[in-house]
């Protein structure tokens, strides 16, 4: 270990990256009581860590071989450092990445290494790429410049390390790592271990990608026959060699955590610097907000590494729709009320001020109707105080907040025709993004008028678009028109959409 204090001094990083700042989170560190720091890894030029192992191993290869080129496997960080080397050194570049790599991570990788990088898709995970491009380096006698478990490599990872202790001189409770491989956190560790080894080393995986713990536990690689996508930047089957042996020395211990933490991690990051972190780059600071948690810490450093930034855009609604609910502040519940005018708004009532994020409801039964439902609420407790006031008002709740299935899908499926409903209209509404807006439509209705139909979704825009099916006579039709030009709203009339006449009417 001795020798990486050594390789990690004397690393050759700062060619092409940046020491990266180390920042204060303001409102994450207020709302979890703990000072949090941002090691911010995401500014780099290639906007992750990898650049910094990638070129400190190649400009320790000989002439000669950079001569013939090189060779990686990569879910996409790794490959645009090697890029970006490539083009510093002069050296062409082979990078065989999988075909689930997101497109901006592809279309970087070409931007950086220019005419010197040739990219190949191959395979659907970083092991299939890794056993493809060991195909093509043997043919082709290239060098391999492998993402994590190469001594140069974690070195060159281990300057992150030796930033913070530089930075950060005052003491520090725990730094925190995401770990696909192991590169990063095994260059953190064996720096930090050797100069400050009070201060623990904990590495963060998620629940789907989680190699190095199981690794860790069975003291021997063990590799996962697949791995979850969603973080693709630590999507790796099977940790190396050596970040092993290094892991089992000097890491405290590996947290997991899930896709919804992920999510509210990339906000809570958004939140303190206005950038947007990629899955596995916000993945240090959901494990440090379990670990301030479970440890009930209080005025303790907890630097967290955002490792990278390379999202794609339309990953973003999803992490947008799922951050809520990691952070808790978003309760799905399934609500049974009875098929009786006036329900619905008794129901909304009892929601008091609370922000609606989606409501949908389908006629379906004569005699009780069931409403799925989200809403925004403060924590866990305020959920349960809530679910305890609709069963007291005989509006037994159900809470989905941790069910995966009503997430995903049952939050989209809600619906159906409904035959046996007479007079029914569609029409489709924006509402005012404010509160009261759906009280007021409730109370300007007729009360005699059934809701049939109600599905609303909040999309963070300025206006909700409401659809409402309602159960409106002919003989209403001219009270139904005085009560669209009083309430104010725009709507459009939806009865004769082809839409709700295949699948709703």
């Amino acid at each position: 270990m001795q020798s990486y204090l050594k390789r990690i001094l004397t690393a050759r990083v700062y060619d092409v990256a940046i020491e990266s700042p180390l920042e204060a989170a303001p409102s994450l560190s207020a709302r979890l009581g703990n000072q949090i720091l941002f090691k911010r890894e995401d500014m780099q030029p290639v906007f992750s860590f990898k650049l910094r192992g990638a070129y400190n191993k190649m400009s320790q290869l000989s002439p000669e071989q950079l001569k013939r080129g090189v060779i990686t496997a990569s879910a996409g960080n790794h490959a645009q450092g090697v890029a970006l080397s490539a083009q510093k050194l002069g050296c062409k570049a082979i990078i065989v990445m999988p075909l689930t790599t997101p497109h901006v991570k592809i279309d970087a990788v070409r931007h950086f290494g220019k005419e010197a990088v040739k990219v190949v898709l191959h395979g659907e995970s970083y092991n299939d790429a890794y056993s493809h491009a060991m195909e093509l380096q043997e043919k082709q006698k290239l060098s391999f410049v492998h993402p994590f478990d190469d001594p140069d490599v974690i070195a060159g990872q281990g300057t992150i390390g030796m930033e913070i202790l530089r930075q950060q001189t005052q003491p520090i409770e725990a730094i925190f790592c995401a770990i696909g491989g192991g590169g990063l956190i095994s260059g953190v560790a064996a720096y930090v271990k050797q100069i400050r080894p009070e201060i623990k080393i904990i590495g963060v995986q998620t629940v789907d990608s989680d190699a190095m713990y199981r690794s860790l536990k069975a003291k021997k690689r063990v590799q996962l026959s697949d791995v979850g996508l969603f973080a693709d930047g630590t999507a790796v089957k099977l940790a190396g060699v050596e970040t092993l042996r290094i892991c089992r020395k000097y890491v405290d211990e590996i947290i997991l955590v899930d896709t919804d933490a992920v999510c509210a991690a990339i906000k809570d990051v958004f939140q303190d610097t206005r950038s947007i972190l990629e899955p596995s780059g916000a993945l240090a600071v959901a494990g440090a907000k379990v670990y301030a948690a479970r440890e009930k810490l209080k005025d303790k450093t907890l630097v967290t590494v955002l490792s990278g930034a390379n999202m794609n855009f339309d990953r973003l609604h999803f992490v947008a729709e799922r951050a809520e609910i990691g952070e808790q502040r978003e309760a799905i519940l399934a609500v049974t009320i009875p098929e009786t005018p006036g329900s619905f708004r008794k129901f909304c009532s009892l929601l008091g001020k609370r922000s609606i994020t989606e409501f949908n409801y389908r006629y379906s039964d004569p005699k009780v109707a069931q409403i799925f439902v989200g809403i925004q609420v403060r924590d866990p407790a305020e959920t349960s105080k809530l679910i305890a006031t609709l069963k007291k008002n005989k509006l037994p709740a159900m809470d989905l907040t941790s069910n995966e299935m009503a997430k995903m899908h049952l939050r989209h499926l809600v619906g159906g025709r409904a035959p046996e409903i007479t007079d029914e209209i569609m029409y489709r509404f924006e509402f005012p993004e404010r509160p009261g807006a759906l009280m007021n439509f409730l109370n300007s209705m007729n009360h005699s008028w059934n809701i049939s139909l109600f599905h609303y979704r909040n999309h963070g825009a300025d206006y909700g678009r409401v659809l409402v099916g309602m159960q409106v006579p002919r003989q209403d039709k001219k009270a139904f028109q005085n009560f669209l030009d009083q309430l104010g709203y725009r709507y459009w009339d939806e009865s004769e959409n082809p839409v709700y006449k295949l699948f709703l009417g």
